[in-house]
């Protein structure tokens, strides 16, 4: 009998080192029993390399707004949020929505999230990216000079209308609704951009007739004033309604009677307004760990009330021009998973990681190595069966009378299986079968050794 015990080389490496248990304790060829191990350590070290390439990273960037403005200030709330879970948050400073987006869709540019104001999004590129949801209402707001209220934007042609600067979007907005209107570029209406730094001081000072204001430049403080002046008024949108409805991207928005000074009665009646939502948008591959952290930032900063929302509405999964990223929708239908739940975000991270690494390998590979001694078990066991097959053949011929000439064949049947089996290669853990085999061999070569009676 060969039992596999082959010399070891005299410098084996260490797969061959590795491998020799295996060859030793089952059977297996070297070059079988190598493989098995490498695949092993392919296995442990892939799974290595994944997480620690898996982590979430500490430091994102986001593309905002202008200083003063509603995307800056929120910016600075969501960095002074993530930093106490442990992330750093860089704050690039931008013209507006349309450079975010440009900027998000960019990818030589390092930006990883932007805030972008709703209606400008539509493009050949917009399926690049994703959002978070919508975080607020961006309400335009349009103070005019007149002694008399205005009832239809129409009213405002041939007017010096300040709409904002090139490529932002409340020029875009602006651009929309008075060409609806029937009020264009080139027309008898003068298109400026006055208010930077100041927003309102060129209606004050009678420089310009109206001026397009979107929410995070018209702060409540900015109202007040406008709204004080003697002669500033702020339109209603009487048309509101119908103008949401052509434009789908708007709503309709309510700035309540004395919502800005009660005792004063700022202002003196409900005025309707439209806005676009703001959306969080995000690269497709910002880290799973990271939405969440936004999401659960937007509820922070967004989720109480204001002039324009109720508490609790925001952030919400309203899809508009991107669609909401498949971690955004899980996390609005039942929130944070239970380890970052109840974990500190990085100790939750390093934990999931390690729950992700750790399943996959205990149910692929543990199965897999258990299933080698069965294997072997099944192939050895075969082969032994097979001649126990041949024995038990010989065996049968015995029921009858031999003649010598018949035992002489079975005997030289009987050594040939003899020869076979002891060329056979049986592992250790084996040997029970194999000897045993060898014994019922020899039992049947004794009973053809004094088998009597001669064919007739």
């Amino acid at each position: 009998m060969s039992m596999n015990n082959q010399q070891p080389q005299s410098r084996p490496n260490l797969l061959n080192r590795l491998a020799q248990p295996m060859v030793e304790t089952f059977g297996l060829s070297r070059a079988l029993a190598t493989s098995v191990v490498a695949l092993v350590a392919i296995a442990l070290v892939s799974a290595g390399f994944w997480f620690f390439y898996s982590a979430p990273p500490h430091t994102i960037t986001i593309t905002s707004g202008v200083p003063g403005s509603s995307f800056l200030t929120n910016a600075v709330k969501y960095r002074d949020f993530l930093a106490a879970k442990g992330v750093t948050l860089k704050i690039l400073d931008s013209e507006g929505s349309p450079q975010n987006l440009q900027r998000l869709n960019d990818p030589s540019v390092r930006v990883d999230i932007g805030f972008v104001q709703g209606g400008i999004t539509n493009g050949p590129d917009r399926l690049k990216l994703v959002s978070l949801g919508s975080i607020a209402y961006q309400p335009l707001l349009i103070f005019y000079r007149a002694t008399n209220s205005l009832t239809l934007l129409s009213e405002l042609k041939g007017k010096r209308l300040d709409i904002g600067p090139e490529g932002s979007g409340t020029r875009a907005l602006a651009l929309a609704l008075l060409a609806l209107n029937g009020i264009e570029t080139g027309g008898p209406t003068a298109f400026v951009d006055l208010a930077e730094g100041d927003p309102g001081k060129a209606l004050l000072d009678g420089t310009i007739d109206a001026v397009f204001l979107m929410g995070d430049s018209a702060s409540p403080q900015v109202m007040k004033r406008l709204l004080l002046a003697p002669g500033i008024q702020l339109f209603n949108f009487l048309q509101a309604d119908g103008y949401i409805r052509r434009i789908s991207y708007l709503n309709k928005l309510e700035l309540p009677r004395g919502s800005l000074d009660f005792g004063k009665d700022i202002p003196p009646h409900d005025v309707f307004v439209l806005g676009p939502t703001v959306e969080l948008l995000v690269r497709p591959s910002l880290h799973p760990a990271l939405c969440d952290l936004l999401i659960e930032a937007a509820q922070e900063v967004h989720g109480g009330p204001n002039l324009m929302r109720h508490k609790g509405e925001f952030p919400a999964p309203l899809q508009h021009d991107y669609p909401i990223s498949t971690e955004a929708i899980r996390y609005y239908k039942s929130g944070k998973s239970f380890l970052y739940g109840a974990l500190p975000f990085s100790l939750a991270s390093i934990v999931n990681r390690v729950l992700v690494v750790s399943v996959p390998l205990l149910v692929v590979l543990i199965p897999g190595l258990r299933s080698i001694p069965a294997f072997l078990r099944l192939r050895v066991k075969l082969r032994i069966n097979r001649w126990y097959r041949a024995l038990l053949a010989v065996e049968r011929e015995l029921l009858g009378p031999l003649t010598p000439k018949q035992r002489e064949y079975l005997l030289t049947r009987v050594d040939e299986i003899e020869k076979s089996v002891n060329k056979m290669k049986v592992p250790a853990s084996f040997a029970d079968m194999f000897y045993g085999l060898r014994g019922d061999i020899g039992f049947v070569r004794e009973r053809l050794a004094h088998a009597g009676g001669t064919a007739p």
